[in-house]
């Protein structure tokens, strides 16, 4: 599948356009801001683009009001569609961000049993009781996600609900011809409705891509054969930057093996999950980082573990944004992007990654592990990669069975001699391509 190989870029497309948080129904062509980027996303070696919410909302875009119209704040369906025709032009996949948990308060649905209530023809498509009452007075209480009202659960059993989303996905490939969906909060999602959009999935395009947002708990209930293709690797999520702060290696290594390890007992072998550094849920790497230098460090270990790699738009170049400053601070807008040594290391690793199948269906075993250092390999029938990172500010020279006497340096494109051991220089990470 084409998603197994891609090398992803997530905009949150309300906070990069720079459109107004509240909706102020005024239609501004904002998302053509993404053409401009296109040569950006080219050399940066980005293959697939997931948006985050790009459809009629009350605010954020998590609390839709139309899934059949782009956001006002951010232009027209004709807008959107022109991004992604341009984007395939550049050979970038697109997904798109399907929030199916739940709805917006100024949802059409829901507007009309505010107005009807026990009249209106859609009152089941909530969960909801005319016993009770709202926090904003209602008339009626109805369950909203994790007890925000401002975002009003769906009735994913009621089967004009499942058409009225299925309608609208059939009307997105049609329209814009997107290759996916990331589903929010896929863990809430009735199971039954997963099924079924799998179904759905398989037939409405070849290929076409189910990425769920887990966070944690087993991942093979949600991704299988009759489900989702993919998730969210938040179990990885944290020991990727902490094992750099706390200089303990071991933390995302053993969590590597446990999911990806060479034993039959592995969580998720064989599956290809989204791996990230940041989002525009959590603090940027560049902030939560303790050391700058570790930063080319964490994406080398990114791009050469097994899963599929995503770049939250402006971390490619070190942009800062902490959580606790409010979600804002992690959704900016930026004039144009930048381009510093960092992203060119990034840019490296992306265009290693296309080269080099390993990187994307290898085996992972891990060489060597230290609190400090590691060494794993990514490895086919065909070819065999070894990843290498020191976090200390020394050299570390390390002694270990390479299986032949040189590689290529991929990284620096210079042939590496193992005789007498390897020594790798102070913040540094090397990506070898091993002799057969």
């Amino acid at each position: 599948m084409w998603f197994e190989n891609a090398n992803f870029y997530q905009i949150y497309p309300l906070g990069f356009c720079g459109a107004p948080f509240e909706n102020d129904g005024v239609t501004v062509s904002r998302i053509r801001k993404v053409l401009d980027w296109i040569p950006h996303l080219t050399k940066l070696g980005i293959t697939a683009i997931y948006f985050s919410p790009v459809f009629e909302s009350d605010t954020h875009g998590y609390n839709t009001r139309d899934y059949g119209r782009i956001d006002c704040r951010l232009g027209t369906n004709d807008d959107f569609k022109e991004v992604v025709n341009a984007l395939h032009e550049a050979g970038i996949k697109v997904v798109l961000d399907g929030v199916f948990n739940h709805v917006g308060r100024g949802f059409w649905a829901f507007r009309d049993v505010q107005e009807k209530k026990w009249d209106s023809p859609y009152k089941d498509w909530f969960h909801l009781s005319f016993d009770g009452n709202s926090n904003y007075n209602d008339g009626f209480w109805y369950e909203g996600w994790e007890g925000n009202y401002d975002l009003v659960k769906l009735n994913l059993r009621n089967e004009a609900v499942i058409q009225h989303i299925f309608d609208n996905i059939r009307f997105w490939v049609s329209e814009f011809d997107i290759d996916g969906l990331r589903l929010d909060v896929a863990y809430c999602l009735d199971r039954d409705f997963i099924h079924r959009l799998r179904e759905l999935a398989n037939g409405v395009k070849p290929e076409f891509l189910l990425l769920g947002e887990l966070l944690h708990g087993d991942y093979n209930q949600f991704v299988n054969d009759g489900m989702l293709h993919s998730c969210t690797n938040y179990a990885c999520y944290k020991g990727l930057f902490s094992s750099f702060n706390s200089m303990n290696m071991f933390e995302v290594i053993h969590t590597l093996i446990q999911q990806f390890g060479p034993e039959n007992w592995t969580w998720y072998r064989g599956k290809h999950l989204l791996s990230f550094v940041d989002n525009h849920d959590v603090t940027r790497v560049a902030s939560i980082l303790n050391n700058p230098a570790h930063l080319p460090l964490i994406y080398t270990l990114l791009f050469g573990m097994p899963g599929v790699p995503c770049v939250y738009y402006g971390s490619e170049w070190g942009a800062k944004g902490r959580k606790e400053e409010g979600d804002p601070s992690l959704r900016l807008s930026y004039d144009h992007p930048e381009w510093n040594e960092l992203t060119d290391h990034i840019a490296r690793l992306a265009e290693i990654r296309k080269e080099h199948p390993a990187l994307s269906w290898g085996d992972f075993r891990s060489v060597l592990l230290t609190n400090k250092q590691c060494i794993f390999e990514r490895k086919t029938n065909e070819e065999r990669i070894l990843v290498a990172i020191n976090a200390d500010d020394q050299p570390f020279t390390a002694h270990f069975d390479a299986g032949c006497g040189q590689a290529d340096e991929l990284l620096t494109g210079t042939l590496h001699d193992f005789g007498g051991g390897s020594t790798l220089k102070p913040y540094s990470s090397e990506i070898w391509k091993m002799e057969r």
